[in-house]
Formats: C-alpha cells, structure tokens, sequence
C-alpha cells in the first residue's frame, strides 16, 4: 500500500503505524521530500505528478494525506495543491489498477448551523459554504463521488473527522484557541467535538484494512459545552453581536488581514457534532475523550496569540499586549468601516 505525504504529520504517523502491521507486507512513502521512517519504501516526487501512477503499480490501497491545510498558505496555491494532488492520485490510482482509495477531508463538509442534528449521520448533506479551507474539503468529496462512476473496479473511501488536535496540528480551528479570549457570537450555543490526531490515525487504519467503506465521520463522543471549554482552556469569553463579529471578520479578510472567511466563525458558534457510526460498528473505540483532548489542544496552543485565524507577532504582543492585539485587530475593520461612512457622507 502507498501513503502520500508520508514524510511528515498524519501522513507519517499512518506510515510508521502501518509499517508494523502484519496485514501490511509493504508501504511506500510518496513525498516531495524522503522522510526518515524505517521500513518504508520511499518515491520522491510531486503528488500532482501523473508519473505517481508508475509508484502505485501493484498497490492495493491508496492513503492521500498530502493535504495543505495551513491558514498562512497564498489560498489559491492552496487549493490548487489539495485539489490537484487529489485529482491526480484517483485517476493515477484508476490507471495503476489500486483497488482502493482512501481520503481525508473533515466534517466541517457538512456545515455548522443551529438546526444541525447532534449527531449529524455520515450520509448526511453537506451544507458548508464553498469558502476558504473548506472549498477545498468540498472539491475533494466531489472528486470521490465521481471517482467510483469514471473508474469502475475503484472505491473510494472519505473520512470525515471532527476539529481535528494534537501535536503539530495548525489550523484556524486550532488557532481560534490561541487569542486571549475565545470569542463567542451572542446568543450562539457551540458545541465542541475534538477528534485527536492518534485517534484519526487509528480510524485511518480501519480503512486502510477495508473495515469501514464510503462516508466514515471521527471524534471523540459526544461534545463539550463552552462554559466547558472555557475551563479546561483557561480563557475568558469576549462576546459580540453576530452582525459586529461577521462585519469586521469579513472586511479583516477582504483586507488581508485575517486567513479565513467570514463564514468559519459558524464553526465556532454552532453545532457540527458527528457520531462515528461506522467506525463503531466496526470495532473502532477512540482513545480520547474530548476532555482530555481539549487538554491536550491547551498545551498545544500555550504561548502563541492569533486573533481571527492570525499570528500576532511577538512585537505587536509586547507592545499592546495579547488581548490589546486582539482588539487592535477588531478595531481596524471598525476604522475602515467609518472611513468609508465618511466617504460616502462626502461625495453625496
């Protein structure tokens, strides 16, 4: 079986866990760079290179993890990178005769609202909004719906998990955890799922085996409360009216500003809740509750500050401080707000 971006995070955790599977006789690491895992057999080359399907030839399964995922990536290179290299491992996995394909996305797919079931079933809509890192999310669950049709003999399985955590993991989710107050949408009721790395590898296994097939969603049980969360993590809440919070989200981010688009904070103020239905069928138990996963999120984030998805830098911190740099940021898209009033005013 074959594993891309192997060399690094949960692409190189599944490599090492499978390498001392005895249901595995063989794992090739494909990369753009050699990783440093023993037993591993490695390719180097660009995933989006249609000369992967010649690194696949006899391979049973597929596992694409070459995913990019960081909110400081140029997002059009982004999505490029993810798109593509999905696009090319299906058809290149179609040519060199892999029976199966197995891809991770996240269940942010299914969009967070306030009359989301809790849980969500796996079968479910998907009703996110095609912006940002979860366009990409989007694409891709496209590209394994149509993969099957196009390329009968193939299957495809997505796993879906929940705010994915644990060492090395940076995302806006990750992030929104690393301002000095966790910023709250009044009269929202979010409810927190985590889904940590370790478990997400082991779910990977499952699929990997063949013990779970199409729409597989991952996390801890149930979710946490935000008065939970705030505990556990040690931080205050700063509370805004949904208008304030969208508007100056959406201008940071049409600025440059801020990474993502407006649209994620709903990830943070409603339900996004999944079950896990398959895997638990299958035998599967995480290793995390959402506790100790929370925790665990905690450490992570201990010593850095963002505000919306962005780095504060050390200068900015020491001069204003972690929540004056957060208001600071806030403040901008106010300032902008009233320019343009101004203009406007004027030009009448």
């Amino acid at each position: 079986m074959a594993v891309t971006g192997a060399a690094s995070g949960i692409g190189r955790a599944l490599a090492a866990r499978l390498v001392d599977l005895r249901e595995v006789k063989r794992v090739i690491g494909i990369d753009d760079r050699r990783g440093e895992l023993e037993g591993v057999e490695w390719r180097v080359l660009d995933v989006r290179d249609p000369a992967i399907a010649a690194r696949i030839v006899k391979c049973d399964v597929v596992v694409h993890l070459a995913f990019d995922g960081s909110p400081d990536s140029k997002p059009q290179q982004r999505s490029a990178r993810n798109v593509g290299s999905a696009q090319t491992v299906l058809t290149a996995a179609a040519a060199a005769g892999v029976r199966r394909v197995v891809l991770c996305t996240s269940a942010m797919v299914y969009g967070a609202a306030s009359d989301n079931p809790v849980p969500l079933e796996e079968e479910g809509p998907l009703r996110a909004r095609p912006e940002g890192i979860v366009s990409d999310y989007l694409e891709i669950e496209w590209l394994a719906r149509r993969a099957p049709k196009a390329h009968p003999g193939l299957s495809v399985t997505v796993l879906r998990p929940a705010m994915v955590v644990g060492p090395g993991v940076d995302t806006y989710l990750t992030r929104h955890f690393e301002a000095a107050r966790l910023l709250v949408i009044r009269g929202s009721k979010p409810k927190w799922q985590f889904c940590h790395v370790d478990d997400l590898v082991s779910a990977l296994e499952f699929a990997v085996l063949g013990k779970v097939d199409g729409a597989v969603t991952v996390g801890c049980d149930g979710y946490l409360e935000q008065d939970e969360v705030e505990m556990l993590t040690g931080l205050p809440r700063l509370e805004l009216p949904e208008a304030l919070a969208m508007g100056a989200a959406e201008r940071l981010h049409r600025l440059g500003l801020t990474p993502a688009p407006a649209s994620d904070l709903a990830y943070v103020s409603h339900p996004w809740v999944v079950s896990s239905a398959k895997l638990r069928a299958a035998g599967w138990r995480p290793a995390y509750d959402n506790v100790t996963a929370c925790e665990t999120l905690a450490i992570e984030v201990a010593g850095k500050h963002a505000a919306l998805g962005r780095r504060i830098g050390k200068r900015e911190t020491a001069t204003l401080g972690a929540a004056g740099a957060t208001v600071a940021l806030l403040g901008t898209a106010a300032v902008v707000r009233r320019a343009r009033r101004k203009r406007s005013r004027g030009g009448r």
